[in-house]
């Protein structure tokens, strides 16, 4: 079998080390002027930690925002734990990185949307999604981007 490059792997763990630098200052400096994050994340992840009630009423995936109030902020190597508030509750959450879908931050426009490719598709080539780059409208700032918003690039147009 002929060796190739793993660009869609390659472009994950940058995207995702992306995310991680940006929350690593957010830790030690706050979040600077506008900047806000919504933060899609699969919460069937085996490493995400969540309240059992935040998990029975989003079974599959949770949208968070980073705003105005957030406390205990740790940014780590495979993920970050953040406590926010849900109707005057605080709940402390951990997302793994790998749990991601999209991070958007509407002040700037800027999004990234990390798409995972069904099972049923070419199980022999190990892969793990694609990545797309979204730009948000500021419009749009009251939801994440969704498929159709703003101008997507899909790794899938440099696949072989």
């Amino acid at each position: 079998m002929a060796r190739s490059i793993d660009y869609g792997n390659l472009m994950h763990r940058a995207m995702r080390g992306l995310i991680q630098e940006v929350l690593t200052d957010v830790q030690k400096n706050g979040l600077p002027g506008p900047h806000h994050f919504f933060i899609t994340f699969d919460t069937r992840h085996p490493d995400a930690q969540l309240a059992q009630w935040l998990r029975e009423r989003y079974p599959s995936e949770m949208t968070v925002v980073m705003q105005h109030w957030y406390d205990g902020l740790e940014v780590t190597d495979d993920g970050f734990s953040i406590t926010l508030n849900f109707g005057d509750a605080p709940e402390p959450l951990y997302i793994p990185y790998d749990a991601i879908q999209t991070f958007v931050d509407p002040s700037v426009e800027f999004g990234l949307r990390f798409e995972t490719q069904d099972e049923e598709e070419d199980e022999d080539e190990e892969d793990n999604g694609d990545l797309a780059v979204a730009e948000v409208e500021p419009d749009d700032a009251k939801e994440p981007a969704k498929s159709g918003d703003g101008a997507v690039v899909s790794l899938d147009s440099f696949r072989k």
